[in-house]
């Protein structure tokens, strides 16, 4: 019988710790159930103690998505586990995963605690953390600095007071595959207790080596994967989630494992957390770039015409990459524009696919052809917008390149009509600075990056900008044929997110 590796998604809970990434509960909740539909085995859905926003968005998933086991992280402290608790109740299948740090260096300048001291906390914690669920996760922070008769010493009382997975974290991405495989292995060996939990690793990618040193585990008979989507996570990332799943799957000869993932979601997946995270995929990365299918030397493409498998080791399709072409144009009715979207994949309410009906019609009336990435495109902005406070009706701006650059905008703000004119730098600057002006809203653009969604002339805009406003950063998105409109759109949309987060709007 073929052993089965699990997937452990952490993208909501080590994948938001990404420098710059700061996710509302609405986004959070969308990855989650794009996640449910890729068919991962565990959603580690957020840190409960660490904010009330973190609390909301781990218990809205614990409520709403079924089918994965759902994890809440923990500290080894009652404060941390009673609150995960508290945060996991509606869920299905319930996890609380608790934490402690076992290297000396961590023991001695974090925790100032003794081997003795951690191992109490730790064990406290299963034990208060099983009183909740049945399924308790206990990790050894560091556990690749860690000292091996120690570490033996710690996995062994956890799983006495009620693990039922350990977790074996390289949390600094120090190992190398072949250390980290002797550590996996020498615990499997010498630790009495282990056969009475699933084992688990939890790989950083700090030198580069996340993906090698996870299946390097995988080989050693681990039976969980803890990894993000597009790698991210804190510093350099974690494991890439796309890349160990095909890797298991492209070469099911070497690691002879089975996985649940359905892989036709890879695609999806990963382009729904680039849109909301804001953190764009490197052209080269593996699986899921731009170019990882694309073939530009000759001899390259002379192959892949005449069998595909000459340079192509897996296929677009697998990953439910789907093709660039014309699909559908402004005379197109609702009936094949919604047989087109579940032939991507999407299954809209029909509210949505209402919305996202009018908005194809829009871009249809602007460009000449209409491909399944614009398509895409107005499916993943709609999909996780919050109700908009504000409203930008119109707006108007004046520049040259010997003229100051002038702009006014007309805003309406729940109901009431603003109007505001501004000058600044360029186009723009002064648009933004018309826009604080009018809703009155004092914020500092960090970041502002565009990209194009498909070629062309005509091509749809892509705007994303960070603001910073009182020390939190808040993404906004836009899109549009026009780039100054996206770059509007964009800005009033990081606007919303900051009035959401002071309580003018409805929670988030």
């Amino acid at each position: 019988m073929t052993r089965k590796v699990e997937i452990f998604d952490t993208t909501l809970r080590d994948g938001e710790q990404t420098p710059g990434i700061s996710l509302n509960a609405k986004e959070k909740l969308e990855i989650a159930k794009q996640l449910e539909k890729l068919s991962v085995d565990v959603i580690e859905a957020g840190f409960p103690i660490a904010s009330n926003g973190d609390f909301n968005a781990v218990k809205a998933i614990a409520e709403e998505v079924r089918g994965p086991i759902i994890a809440g992280l923990a500290r080894a402290t009652s404060k941390d586990i009673d609150r995960a608790a508290e945060a996991l109740k509606p869920a299905e299948r319930p996890r609380i995963h608790t934490f402690i740090a076992s290297s000396p260096i961590h023991m001695k300048y974090k925790l100032k605690m003794t081997e003795d001291e951690v191992l109490e906390a730790a064990v406290a914690a299963v034990k208060r953390a099983k009183s909740y669920v049945e399924d308790v996760e206990f990790s050894a922070e560091d556990a690749s600095r860690s000292d091996i008769e120690f570490l033996c010493r710690l996995y062994s009382e956890a799983i006495k007071a009620g693990a039922t997975v350990i977790n074996i974290p390289d949390t600094v991405g120090y190992a190398t595959p072949r250390e980290f495989a002797n550590l996996v292995t020498t615990l499997m060996e010498r630790v009495p207790e282990i056969d009475k939990a699933k084992v688990s690793v939890h790989c950083h990618d700090d030198l580069g080596m996340a993906v090698a040193n996870s299946l390097e585990a995988v080989l050693c008979g681990v039976t969980q994967i803890e990894c993000a989507v597009n790698g991210l996570g804190e510093r350099a990332g974690n494991a890439a989630l796309e890349e160990i799943v095909m890797a298991l799957n492209t070469r099911k000869d070497f690691y002879k494992v089975e996985h649940s993932i359905n892989t036709r979601q890879i695609y999806r997946t990963s382009k729904l957390v680039s849109t909301i995270t804001g953190i764009a995929i490197q052209p080269n990365k593996a699986v899921v770039g731009a170019n990882a299918f694309a073939h530009e030397a000759g001899i390259h493409q002379h192959g892949v015409l005449a069998e595909k498998s000459t340079y192509e080791i897996m296929t677009p399709e697998s990953i439910g990459l789907a093709t660039n072409t014309l699909v559908l144009g402004k005379h197109s009715g609702r009936h094949a524009f919604a047989e087109r979207l579940k032939e991507l994949g999407y299954e809209l309410p029909q509210d949505e696919l209402d919305k996202a009906f009018e908005r194809f019609k829009e871009l249809a009336d602007k460009k000449k052809e209409v491909t399944d990435l614009d398509i895409e495109a107005i499916v993943e902005d709609q999909a996780v917008k919050l109700p908009q406070s504000i409203e930008v009706e119109c707006f108007q701006v004046s520049t040259g390149n010997k003229a100051m650059a002038t702009a006014s905008v007309r805003v309406n703000i729940n109901g009431e009509i603003v109007e505001e004119a501004a000058t600044g730098s360029g186009p723009i600057d002064a648009l933004y600075r018309a826009l604080e002006r009018a809703c009155n809203i004092d914020c500092k653009l960090v970041d502002y990056s565009i990209k194009s969604v498909t070629g062309g002339k005509d091509a749809l805009g892509e705007v994303t900008v960070k603001v910073d406003k009182d020390g939190k950063i808040f993404l906004g998105r836009g899109l549009s044929t026009d780039i100054i409109e996206a770059s509007v759109m964009a800005y009033a949309n990081a606007m919303n997110k900051t009035l959401w987060n002071n309580g003018n709007g409805k929670s988030s």
